[in-house]
């Protein structure tokens, strides 16, 4: 814990926000951190609450309360309030790969079961995790950590989004020669294509790479495995040349919206839009047509995070206006503690970006989409009910030029890598592998992500990488040593 009397004497205080109308001049991160004064009076607030649900508890199963990478959050906090930074580093990094990720774009689960979230004032969680990695980073404590034998074991990892790249450098720690694949230029998977760099910059991730090729990994991008493309590779080549294949390409087939209307230009997937912006501001080359909302009235149908993601670049790319509905009911502006808590309850929030200019709409039912010229020009809604039924006399109208589908992602592509290598499927179409072993129903192939949970939070994402690679570590050399 941090401070005896520390949650009865100092209130809580987490970062701020540049003003809107500077932060939408760029794509920079424009969290303004806490100063070490500041940052220490937070973590004093930790309390020594018998039961801390923020973690531990939350990698038994999604749903349940805390971080699932098994954050050890009431001890950094205690040495971030005596000033031992170099030891709260380490010891965030023992249960976490990837910190300055998590610390930027996790939803924080951890402040939501927080003993003082009962009366809404929880430990600065999250602020105070990414104050520890970016201090370890600007003093030099995050070395590359090669392994000091060799096992002569090859292990290919196939998809270097978050779950991949923990994988892939779990493994190399533990002294596999460890390949890894990604069909993209650069690493990083949604964390660089789907992320906007408004929320994490991409040299994050860069820095991360580089650390991992100096402990050994090798990496291949702009290859995809079982895909098209010069540098395309046969994924029974790889069974046959490595000892262990893991699959954590993510979770990849957006969820559509099949009604009269959908193929008027103008309606395009989230994340096709997203990854145009993403590639605009790294430098790299647009295929297809530009998706641009300059000038544009933008509807955004969706309203999770990537909806979130396409209001900020909308607006950042000049839109005219931007409105975001769901289907879903409006939620409770305040949850009740005594049904919620210690789990993360149902509520409103704002994001960042909502905050930044945009209508939204709840319980909105898009029933068809019109145009002209072949261009979609408004949307045909309707209010439904608690059971998403249209409500007779609710229709409405909303005008539109640009239509961004953001209603989240069904299963990882079938094309390709997953029909080649023939593995099974569970009933929601994801790669069935259980959470004891990681192993699919082919010998030698493992499965951990979003490719075989479905669409998750990039927590869990780093806690099945670091699963599934001492899945395969025990499986190789009998016993493992690497951390759960």
């Amino acid at each position: 814990m941090g401070k005896v009397t520390g949650f009865l004497e100092i209130e809580r205080h987490d970062r701020a926000y540049a003003p809107v109308a500077e932060r939408l001049k760029n794509y920079n991160e424009f969290v303004v951190p806490l100063g070490e004064k500041e940052l220490r009076d937070q973590a004093a607030r930790c309390m020594n609450c018998g039961v801390p649900y923020c973690h531990g508890t939350g990698a038994v199963a999604p749903g349940t309360p805390g971080c699932p990478v098994n954050n050890q959050i009431p001890d950094w906090n205690d040495l971030v309030y005596h000033g031992d930074w170099q030891e709260a580093a380490r010891n965030l990094h023992s249960t976490n790969n990837f910190p300055e990720f998590t610390g930027r774009i996790c939803p924080a689960p951890c402040e939501a079961s927080c003993t003082l979230n009962i009366d809404d004032n929880p430990v600065t969680i999250k602020t105070i995790e990414c104050a520890i990695v970016d201090r370890a980073w600007e003093s030099g404590w995050l070395q590359p950590e090669p392994a000091a034998h060799k096992t002569g074991k090859k292990v290919a990892v196939v998809g270097a989004g978050p779950a991949g790249l923990a994988c892939a450098q779990q493994l190399a720690r533990a002294g596999h020669e460890v390949h890894l694949y990604e069909k993209n230029a650069k690493a990083g998977g949604l964390l660089r294509y789907g992320i906007p760099d408004f929320k994490m910059e991409k040299h994050l991730i860069d820095r991360r790479v580089a650390q991992m090729q100096a402990e050994g990994v090798v990496l291949h991008t702009n290859t995809p495995v079982g895909g098209a493309g010069p540098n395309a590779v046969d994924p029974q080549k790889l069974l046959k040349e490595f000892d262990a294949v893991a699959l954590t390409g993510g979770s990849e087939k957006p969820r559509d919206l099949p009604i009269p209307g959908r193929e008027l230009g103008g309606i395009h997937f989230a994340m096709d839009f997203l990854t145009q912006q993403n590639r605009r501001v790294s430098g790299e080359a647009i295929t297809g047509a530009e998706i641009l909302a300059t000038g544009k009235t933008v509807v955004v149908i969706g309203g999770g995070d990537t909806g979130s993601d396409c209001i900020g670049t909308s607006l950042r790319q000049g839109a005219k206006s931007v409105t975001q509905i769901e289907i879903m009911p409006a939620p409770p502006e305040k949850e009740n503690k005594a049904l919620t808590w210690p789990n993360w309850p149902m509520k409103m929030r704002t994001s960042s970006s909502q905050a930044e200019g945009c209508k939204r709409d709840f319980a909105v039912l898009t029933q068809s989409f019109e145009g002209k010229d072949g261009h979609v020009t408004k949307l045909n809604c309707v209010k439904v009910d608690d059971k998403f039924q249209p409500i007779a006399g609710t229709e409405f109208v909303l005008e539109a030029d640009l239509v961004l589908l953001a209603m989240g992602f069904v299963a990882p592509v079938k094309e390709g890598l997953l029909a080649s290598l023939g593995v099974n499927l569970d009933p929601r179409g994801n790669v069935a592998a259980d959470t004891a072993h990681f192993q699919t129903s082919v010998p030698k192939v493992f499965a951990c992500g979003d490719m075989r949970r479905g669409q998750s939070l990039v927590v869990w994402a780093i806690r099945e990488g670091r699963l599934c690679a001492r899945a395969i570590d025990q499986a190789l050399m009998g016993l493992s040593t690497l951390p759960k």
